[in-house]
């Protein structure tokens, strides 16, 4: 599941820096308002496993609406699109099990390839997500030059 977590944020990270130098124009409107919804339906089914307390994907939005400068009516699609999203997945998995995991790697999927649209043409190709590997075991061991 951590595999899937860093695939989404990659996406996420991928169209963030990608929508906040592209310029509008055509279909970028609707894949910031699709990958809202995503990012709200990523929340709720988060919600479902982790925990109530756990609001990663809405930071995450909160993010995209601070990138976008999309406050007050200029943001109201998004944040619709988020809520609806969110609702949806909610409502459709309330519970942690297979199945909300299933809608997780389908929501990461979804987030990937809207991120790709919004990077536009120009935007390097998102990197695949990491290994899950322990970390060395002097990680947290003072650093000292060689």
């Amino acid at each position: 599941m951590v595999t899937l977590r860093r695939t989404l944020a990659a996406a996420v990270a991928l169209a963030l820096a990608g929508s906040a130098q592209a310029q509008d124009g055509g279909g970028r409107q609707g894949s910031l308002v699709a990958l809202s919804r995503v990012l709200g339906e990523s929340q709720a089914l988060r919600e479902a496993c982790e925990g109530k307390k756990d609001q990663y994907w809405r930071s995450r939005m909160m993010r995209l609406l601070s990138l976008e400068k999309a406050d007050g009516a200029a943001g109201a699609p998004l944040t619709a699109a988020f809520n609806a999203g969110y609702a949806e997945a909610s409502q459709a998995h309330p519970d942690c099990g297979p199945e909300s995991r299933r809608a997780e790697v389908d929501a990461a999927a979804r987030g990937q390839d809207l991120a790709a649209v919004l990077a536009g043409p120009t935007a390097a190709a998102p990197r695949p997500p990491a290994p899950d590997i322990d970390p060395p075991d002097d990680v947290g061991a003072p650093f000292e030059p060689r």
